[in-house]
């Protein structure tokens, strides 16, 4: 990376500065295309370009993320990877177990971050950026019962205490199998904020 470095002129660091600021924390190709004022062709021969140089990384089709200066390794470069969440894998939201341990219905800690998402997908377990998303694929008409979590400057969708109750008892595998679910709906009952109307809804 030190050569690459050494060969990214002032008017390239310029252009990255430029689509940086353009964009949030990840960027798209229809950030570089606004910010540099390209068309669709150009701003993805320019995100490979600094992707193939080091400063971004590809982390899902047309999308990146920058890579930390003091960064030893491109294979994770984001710090909170739910925001990658809306990038990928709208529309939807983060739910089920995960859901669970936000809403401090469960203790137990999940490797993978659980995803409902209307969105087509091959296989349910992915793995980007060296995090691992499973999924479940829903109607968009199904996606209510939601919360907008903000991670930084990014915006997340996420199952309400309610709804996260009602995808674990309509599917307890993605709470993590029965028993887990009875223990995560113990302590939805026990908080001041159930609603069994809500839930029944």
């Amino acid at each position: 990376m030190a050569l690459e470095t050494e060969r990214f002129s002032s008017h390239a660091r310029a252009r990255l500065s430029a689509v940086l600021q353009a964009a949030g924390e990840l960027v798209t190709i229809e950030d570089a295309m606004k910010a540099l004022a390209v068309d669709r062709d150009a701003a993805t021969k320019i995100l490979a370009r600094w992707q193939h140089q080091g400063w971004l990384k590809r982390v899902g089709p047309g999308i990146y993320a920058p890579v930390p200066l003091d960064a030893l390794t491109t294979e994770q470069v984001l710090k909170d990877p739910w925001i990658l969440v809306p990038a990928l894998f709208a529309p939807g939201y983060i739910g089920g177990w995960t859901a669970a341990e936000h809403w401090d219905l469960t203790e137990q800690l999940f490797r993978s971050i659980f995803v409902f998402t209307a969105r087509p997908f091959r296989s349910k377990e992915q793995t980007v950026q060296g995090v691992s998303f499973m999924l479940k694929r829903i109607p968009e008409n199904a996606i209510f019962g939601i919360k907008t979590v903000w991670r930084g400057q990014t915006r997340v969708s996420m199952a309400d205490k309610h709804r996260t109750i009602v995808d674990l008892l309509a599917d307890p595998d993605t709470g993590g199998g029965i028993r887990h679910v009875a223990h995560c709906l113990g302590n939805y009952l026990r908080d001041p904020e159930a609603h069994g109307d809500t839930v029944i809804q």
